[in-house]
């Protein structure tokens, strides 16, 4: 069992949301659950009693609840939780408080500060519901925007919301080819775009995008500008181009929302797989299984408390900014940032910790091994006193991580890894305020999420590596696919492994305590031999070399077996000499097994990425076996294929 880097003090345990809602459970239904393990099997053997308490512990405000919360449960497809439910996920984020505490604080890269009152975001909703209600949007239709993480971007989305319209969004730094793929196929009738954005100290103009961009969404009736550069010169403004505050100044924001009353199972937000070939797969997200998801994992999770600060590094164009933005319903301040991570320093985000009193701060792994590698020590040099929760998303965070985190920024700190995605705009694993944080493991399997981790013939194994799978309904399953008749495609994507099983494709094993391991995605999976091995396990060690900065390991399908292809971008001024790559070997050899060991090592000087910044690892597979790697625009850095489509003459 790995070892114990944190546990709950006495006072954080007894103050928790979660001891809270057992001692509500215990009560209701006469159980003894009074450890999270005892918990979580009541929660995924009875998973209508779950929910319906759950709506009841978060004070979900709805219409109509209605008196059945599962039916058809036996299939997961054909499930239905709360078919006679009537909610407004807005509602529930606006849900009045003190008009006068803090809704949203921002702060940009170019030093921008903004904070707003509920009763301000309250105020700026309701002008912005009025002035799209005028323009004709009606529960069903689409609304997109082309934003930064800017309070405008919360506004305009639950205004949207508001009306039970759908809202979908990218980020800016999107190209028009890629959101043309995007929103092309869900035909929005309003756009929200900027002028443009900041980033690693450099300005980026985007008004020459929308033009194009209009005339290739020809469903969008108005468009919507929020200007954001200091000083920016905005021109071409027609009838169909509003400026911000223009288009809501004719509204009073003094009339009370008219909220929307729709069912759980409506559609809410459109999300975007980031696959490399093909046009992005369309996730349609229903309000209330979004909305209730959210909430358990905020509430019991995350134990977010009235006037937490939370805070994820994200941009609108993941997931994770959808995930941030219901923090509102659980009475959490949003700390909202825009701007590079490291820019003018490593040490930027942990300023804003300092200077907005964070209490939830979340990152990806990748900037934890980062500001590792670059040797940060946070707790030197910042005030932290206000960090409780450390929230780590994106890929596998590795065992030297946690010794980081604990070791370099707090050593009093809960740090949770999350995983699960935009499939399901949630997690199934993630972590949890009152048992222990152990080196390199997630805490645990989320609460009413029937987890397992089966092999290739739908086994259930215990402590060994396999596939995660859940074998039951959730809420915040996808409501279906974008244009997906007879949902062959949703079908296709989570079912055909397993019937009736979700398949999510990552590799994982869980630990003899509950907790689970992920070694990337199982699709990425290096087979040489006949055995499986996941990528984190070759990165892990790699990235332990000094000269190394990060990797990539694929496999090649050679002679009838595969073998596997490394590809390392090393410090500046180091080149991959023999005496490297045999030190790079060896450390994997010794570390992992011999079967770990690549066949061949390429020093490259750039990985691509998805527009969220994990690694394309299907992509780079795809060059060096000659196939084609249609969508481009999926990635963030489409040039850095040109040295790899190099190297594959090499490897033939």
């Amino acid at each position: 069992m790995n070892p114990i880097l944190w546990q709950p003090s006495v006072e954080r345990y007894d103050n928790a949301n979660i001891v809270r809602f057992m001692k509500r459970l215990n009560n209701l239904y006469g159980v003894d659950v009074t450890d999270y393990a005892a918990l979580y099997r009541w929660s995924v053997e009875n998973p209508a009693a779950f929910w319906s308490l759950l709506w009841q512990f978060a004070d979900i405000r709805a219409e109509l609840k209605g008196d059945v919360v599962l039916s058809h449960g036996n299939t997961m497809l054909e499930a239905r939780w709360f078919p006679d439910a009537r909610l407004n996920y807005a509602e529930n984020l606006l849900r009045q408080r003190d008009k006068n505490s803090i809704a949203i604080s921002f702060y940009g890269e170019n030093h921008e500060i903004r904070r707003l009152s509920y009763g301000d975001l309250y105020h700026s909703v309701s002008q912005l519901a009025q002035a799209l209600h005028h323009e004709g949007v009606r529960p069903g239709d689409r609304v997109v925007a082309v934003l930064p993480n800017l309070p405008e971007t919360i506004i305009a989305m639950l205004a949207t919301t508001s009306l039970g319209a759908i809202w979908s969004s990218c980020s800016p730094d999107f190209g028009v080819s890629a959101i043309v793929d995007r929103f092309s196929q869900i035909k929005p009738m309003v756009l929200f775009v900027c002028d443009g954005y900041y980033f690693n100290g450099k300005v980026f103009d985007r008004q020459d995008q929308l033009n194009p961009l209009l005339q290739a969404l020809p469903s969008v009736k108005k468009a919507v500008l929020v200007p954001y550069l200091n000083g920016s010169m905005l021109t071409g403004l027609t009838s169909k181009l509003s400026l911000w505050h223009d288009y809501l100044a004719a509204f009073s924001g003094a009339d009370p929302i008219e909220f929307a009353q729709m069912a759980f199972i409506d559609p809410l937000f459109i999300l975007y797989s980031s696959g490399t070939t093909g046009l992005p797969k369309c996730l349609v997200h229903g309000i209330g299984g979004t909305l209730i998801q959210h909430m358990k994992e905020h509430l019991l999770h995350v134990d977010i408390h009235p006037g937490d600060r939370l805070f994820y590094y994200t941009t609108c164009g993941w997931m994770m900014w959808n995930w941030l933005a219901s923090g509102l319903a659980s009475g959490a301040e949003l700390v909202l940032y825009d701007g590079s991570p490291l820019y003018p320093g490593a040490d930027t985000l942990f300023d804003l910790i300092e200077k907005f009193q964070i209490t939830v701060f979340g990152v990806s792994a990748k900037y934890i091994d980062s500001i590792r590698k670059s040797k940060l020590t946070p707790k030197n040099a910042h005030q932290l006193a206000s960090l409780k929760t450390i929230l780590s998303t994106g890929s596998p965070l590795v065992p030297e991580a946690y010794d980081y985190v604990y070791d370099a920024i707090k050593s009093d700190v809960c740090l949770s890894s999350i995983s699960g995605g935009t499939d399901i705009i949630s997690c199934f694993v993630l972590g949890c305020p009152i048992l222990p944080v152990r080196r390199g493991e997630i805490q645990c399997r989320g609460l009413a999420m029937d987890v397992d981790v089966y092999d290739i013939n739908g086994r259930s194994l215990s402590e060994e590596k396999g596939e995660l799978v859940c074998k039951s309904a959730f809420p915040s399953m996808p409501v279906s696919f974008w244009n997906d008749p007879g949902q062959c495609q949703y079908r296709e994507t989570y079912f055909e492994k397993y019937p009736n099983i979700w398949c999510h494709g990552d590799y994982v094993s869980l630990t003899d305590g509950g907790g689970m391991i992920i070694y990337g995605r199982s699709d990425a999976l290096l087979n040489p031999g006949g055995v499986r091995i996941g990528t984190s396990e070759i990165y892990r060690q790699v990235e332990q070399v000094e000269e190394v900065l990060e990797c990539l390991a694929v496999g090649q399908e050679i002679d009838g077996d595969s073998r596997i292809v490394l590809f390392v971008i090393l410090r500046q001024g180091v080149l991959l000499s023999d005496q490297l790559k045999a030190k790079i070997k060896q450390q994997i050899r010794q570390n992992a097994s011999p079967r770990h060991v690549p066949a061949v090592i390429f020093q490259v000087n750039d990985i691509p990425r998805t527009k969220n910044g994990k690694m394309a690892e299907l992509a780079v597979r795809n060059i060096i076996h000659g196939r084609p790697v249609i969508n481009k625009q999926a990635l963030s850095n489409p040039e850095a294929m040109e040295q790899y489509l190099k190297i594959k003459e090499l490897l033939n």
